[in-house]
């Protein structure tokens, strides 16, 4: 008699793709990926992993190249995340997978990803080598520039997670050699950058003409900050530095809405203010006409210029010049300025002529104690305003007037400068300053134009600005 057949049903439960990966089957992996391509990044139920998360977790190298050099239209997602926000090489640097972690490296993967938890891979890669003795995934991410002052969301770093004992001793070494090793890395790269703001700062200077106490204290300031940086990157701690608030004095002309940009560059490139702009403000962009306008106003243009510069050109005429004239509010503004200048968001330079800035600074008790820095801009002479030409003329941008020209090897400064002090007064000097040169050279090019033919195909000789049109067009302004 035959014997009786099992009757009972059998479950036959198919074998995913996640299966695969973990097992280490590489033919059934690849044969079921190959009949259905859309697996390639599948997540599974509850952990929400790809198959790249296991096969990283189990150290199943073959199968994560497979998948890392897969060539269809879908890419593996190098950097995807499970419930946990961890990517595969979190899961093969928490399961010590060295090899698995190697390769992802290699192929790219990002050594700062954070888990949800903050967590980088070094993180957990620490923490598996306390359990068992075993530092090689760790040497593998500090080998990649695994950054060993990460923290987490608990303001931990990996060396905070390691406990005392001998596994915990070893760790500590090698991730206390290699902290100090990215410390002098980072300030040797540091040192690089730092010559490079200097260089730039440097070529903005040069645009500068005279002021040379103001660039001297610009200079410090730079290389003050410049050097904290590098301090910060070392590992030193040291405090913040407070943004300079300043009064710029001088006549019209004299660079200080020019030296004003230059200083917000200044600023942003070593990150005392988030932004380089330079918000420019006049009495009627603060001072309202009627009772409760004002205040409003005046919080309006702060607003607008936090992160940056408030410029506030001619801030002289924010204060009457007679204490009876209890109709102004230009008062009422320059308080709402002073009560945001402690708050760090903000650098506020006051620019305007020398004697009435006075009724400024003594208009507030607090102004000196808030404005630390006076720059005496000085008019210019002949020389200088010869000097301002040539710099003018060398760094048009293309959207000016006089791009594309250039001077005649006959305007040398010295020509200029004679030119200058033949052409003008010492008070129309000392009114404009450096604001005589653009119409004069405006007024240059329009006579060139004047003089040459139509016929003239001399390339040189229609882009060259000369002596004679450098005459006529002061000679212009004159008039």
């Amino acid at each position: 008699m035959a014997p009786a057949m099992d009757q009972r049903p059998r479950s036959l439960k198919p074998i995913t793709i996640h299966a695969f990966a973990q097992s280490g089957d590489l033919s059934g992996f690849q044969r079921l990926l190959k009949e259905r391509p859309s697996l390639l990044n599948e997540r599974n139920p509850v952990m929400v992993q790809t198959p790249l998360h296991v096969a990283a977790g189990y150290n199943n190298v073959e199968i994560v190249k497979v998948l890392l050099n897969w060539t269809g239209l879908e890419k593996v997602e190098l950097e995807a995340k499970n419930m946990y926000g961890e990517t595969p090489l979190h899961m093969a640097a928490k399961n010590g997978c060295n090899e698995a972690a190697k390769l992802l490296l290699s192929y790219g993967a990002f050594v700062e990803a954070k888990a949800n938890n903050g967590m980088t891979p070094l993180h957990l890669a620490v923490w598996h080598s306390l359990r068992s003795d075993d530092c090689s995934t760790v040497n593998t991410l500090l080998e990649y520039n695994a950054d060993c002052s990460a923290k987490d969301d608990d303001g931990s770093t990996p060396l905070n997670h390691l406990t005392p004992g001998p596994g915990g001793e070893k760790l500590r070494q090698i991730l206390n050699q290699y902290l100090e090793e990215q410390r002098k890395r980072r300030a040797l790269e540091k040192c690089s950058q730092t010559k490079a703001k200097m260089d730039e700062l440097e070529c903005e200077l040069s645009n500068i003409v005279g002021l040379s106490d103001l660039k001297l204290q610009l200079r410090k300031w730079a290389r003050g900050m410049l050097l904290d940086e590098r301090r910060r990157a070392l590992g030193l701690k040291v405090g913040a530095r407070r943004p300079p608030h300043m009064a710029f004095l001088g006549n019209p002309g004299t660079g200080k809405t020019m030296v004003a940009r230059i200083l917000g560059k200044l600023l942003h490139m070593v990150g005392i203010l988030p932004t380089d702009k330079v918000t420019e403000v006049q009495r009627t962009d603060l001072v309202g006409e009627f009772v409760g306008h004002t205040g409003p106003k005046t919080r309006r243009a702060i607003k607008e210029a936090e992160g940056g510069i408030l410029f506030v050109d001619e801030a002289y005429r924010l204060i009457p010049m007679q204490k009876s004239d209890d109709k102004d509010y230009g008062l009422e503004a320059l308080e709402e300025i002073m009560s945001v200048m402690d708050n760090g968001k903000i650098v506020v330079i006051f620019a305007g002529y020398s004697e009435p800035m006075k009724r400024v600074i003594y208009s507030n008790e607090g102004f000196c104690r808030r404005v630390t820095k006076f720059f005496h801009f000085d008019d210019f002479d002949s020389k200088d305003l010869a000097n301002i030409t040539h710099v003018k003329m060398n760094n048009q941008v293309e959207s000016s007037l006089l791009f594309g020209f250039r001077l005649h090897s006959a305007c040398t400064l010295d020509a200029i400068a004679a030119l200058i002090e033949r052409e003008t007064t010492v008070k129309q000097r000392q009114e404009m300053n450096g604001g005589l040169i653009d119409p004069m050279l405006v007024n240059a090019r329009e006579n060139l134009d004047l003089r040459l033919s139509f016929d003239c195909m001399d390339t040189d000789e229609l882009l060259t600005i000369t002596m004679e049109d450098l005459e006529v067009g002061l000679g212009s302004l004159s008039q």
